[in-house]
């Protein structure tokens, strides 16, 4: 079976220690760096979007400053995800969604709701918020994936909760949070959080054929084996566009594990 985009990226991309040579060549302006990551990666994750918003201008500057098939994900604001009512989250939802982010066009990737580890499954209130999370928006379709961080997720009911919405669930590989790997959506987002700066690619060099095989599997529609799955079943075998961003852990190191993983996936 012929396998999906794979796209890989980090968080952001204004992050000091990336200046000077690490990541951004030394004497690279500022205003220059968004044009220079993404040319380097293929996805940004934007994190910005979690504690503010931005104008429609900003989104469409954006979108002008990056080449054909980038794309950025977009980090759902944090008053929509760290509430105790999640079904009273809509407001808050139409206010994000309707900021201008529709403004990125074809550049538009998933968005990312993450909640805080705090947060225990809750069915009825978790649907009621899947719920709110819109398919469209000004004619643009909108895809969606969630990251939870309690052990009380790892359950059937929320793989059945997301899977019938056709949200994906964020696979965290994480040295703090619960991972479940279970593919509920038409894409995958896998979030690599386990990184070291003293690693020269974030990670260890021999973990990196085990997440280049990963992606490569994802995007084939396959299940990596070795993961954490609450459900002991594959998912229909469809080719699933893959997003794997370095974020987190290891973050000095993150362009360059991003650029390895790039390359060994070809």
């Amino acid at each position: 079976m012929s396998m999906a985009p794979i796209r890989v990226g980090i968080g952001g991309w204004t992050f000091e220690p990336w200046r000077g040579g690490t990541f951004y060549p030394e004497k690279l302006s500022q205003k220059k760096e968004l044009e220079y990551a993404s040319r380097q990666l293929t996805a940004i994750e934007v994190n910005g979007t979690y504690y503010s918003t931005f104008k429609p201008a900003t989104f469409e500057g954006w979108a002008k400053t990056v080449p054909d098939g980038f794309v950025f994900a977009v980090k759902g604001s944090r008053f929509c995800t760290n509430r105790k009512v999640l079904a009273e989250a809509g407001e808050s939802v139409a206010r994000f969604v309707g900021q201008g982010i529709v403004e990125l066009g074809d550049r538009l990737g998933p968005l990312m709701w993450q909640f805080m580890a705090t947060k225990k499954f809750d069915a009825a209130d978790f649907g009621a918020f899947l719920d709110l999370l819109p398919r469209t928006h000004e004619g643009v379709q909108l895809r969606h994936a969630v990251q939870v961080r309690h052990a009380s997720f790892a359950v059937p009911e929320f793989i059945d909760l997301c899977r019938n919405a056709g949200v994906a669930i964020v696979y965290a590989d994480s040295p703090q949070y619960p991972a479940i790997a279970d593919v509920t959506g038409d894409f995958v987002y896998a979030r690599l959080e386990a990184g070291q700066d003293e690693n020269p690619f974030c990670y260890p060099e021999g973990d990196l054929p085990r997440w280049t095989e990963a992606a490569k599997t994802w995007a084939a529609g396959g299940r990596p084996a070795g993961l954490p799955y609450v459900e002991d079943k594959d998912p229909p075998r469809t080719s699933r566009e893959t997003f794997i961003f370095f974020i987190h852990g290891g973050k000095v190191r993150a362009p360059a594990a991003a650029q390895e993983l790039i390359r060994r996936i070809g």
